[in-house]
């Protein structure tokens, strides 16, 4: 039985590149009877950026309520908060101390902010040297990411081979599982859509805020009555992620025939976002502000996941002397 884990930042409610390019397809993946599956919301991970505490605690209960909304059971799976497991933080300082400067100055997470050294905290610096700890802490085999985390990654497994080469055979070495479908979910902009970039879709707003969202969908100034290119559209390209065959076939057409403007093409995102994720937005309202049974949650999770942690950190620490 495969042992998954997945990891979200509590940067943020999760939005639909968020849902559609790793909630749901882990959710889905977690269904799998063959299949044991952790996910965790990486609130420490968040420190890096996030100074306020209200805002952090905040941002973490609307991720756990966007996974439950969502449907994960925390039944068949292992849901919980990164620093409920808090003893991450001694094999991240056990794996920093067998890590090379060069491999840690490479990282995208450091070199995007390189040329300002002044906001760089240690923590960024040695983000993936934790992201290494969350994975290798459960003995992880299969890590589905983006395209924007497979250096990390393989961080995580040069970290692994590293310990073992010094250490003998202690850590599992993860794999990577990408879906090519959905490895980027574009933004308003065309973008990757993306909370810094302010391009993302919010599924659990409201009516009326959700539209006003949608409606900043950027697109070209083709007339109202003439054909439009359904390949280049921004709206088309959000739709397809989401429809089924018939429905796709049907916005094709009206792309091809005219006399059907994006106005038109974003009243259909719409519709199809609130009938796709109606039980998911009502699930969201219900449980959102719910912070005593979301905590629950969480702690039920931690205290499953720490079984499994303290073994694996019980064996590395015999290896390394302690």
């Amino acid at each position: 039985m495969p042992r998954i884990l997945t990891g979200i930042q509590s940067s943020g409610k999760p939005h639909l590149g968020n849902l559609l390019g790793a909630i749901l397809p882990a959710i889905q993946l977690s269904k799998e009877s063959n299949n044991n599956s952790l996910f965790f919301i990486a609130d420490m991970h968040s420190l890096t950026t996030i100074k306020d505490a209200e805002t952090l605690k905040e941002n973490t209960y609307s991720v756990a309520a966007a996974w439950l909304a969502c449907g994960l059971d925390t039944d068949k799976c292992i849901f919980y908060r990164q620093s409920d497991v808090a003893i991450v933080t001694e094999l991240a300082w056990i794996l920093n101390c067998s890590t090379p400067y060069p491999m840690l100055a490479n990282a995208h997470s450091f070199k995007d902010k390189a040329s300002r050294l002044s906001d760089v905290n240690a923590g960024l610096f040695t983000y993936p040297v934790l992201m290494a700890a969350d994975i290798l802490l459960y003995d992880a085999e299969i890590v589905p990411v983006g395209k924007d985390q497979i250096q990390h990654l393989e961080m995580t497994r040069d970290i692994a081979i590293a310990f073992n080469n010094t250490y003998g055979e202690t850590l599992t070495l993860p794999k990577a599982q990408i879906n090519e479908e959905l490895m980027l979910i574009p933004g308003t902009d065309g973008q990757k859509m993306s909370k810094s970039r302010d391009n993302y879709i919010d599924i659990f707003l409201p009516e009326k805020l959700l539209k006003k969202a949608i409606a900043t969908i950027q697109t070209d100034s083709t007339p109202l009555e003439a054909p439009k290119n359904w390949a280049n559209c921004n709206v088309f390209k959000l739709y397809s992620l989401m429809c089924n065959q018939e429905q796709l076939n049907t916005m094709k057409t009206h792309y091809e025939q005219g006399n059907f403007g994006y106005g038109h093409a974003k009243q259909a995102l719409l519709e199809l976002i609130l009938e796709r994720f109606k039980s998911e937005r009502i699930h969201y309202e219900k449980i959102a502000q719910d912070y005593n049974y979301l905590d629950q949650q969480l702690l039920n999770g931690a205290n499953k996941a720490k079984e499994i942690a303290n073994k694996v950190l019980d064996r590395v620490r015999r290896k390394i002397g302690y």
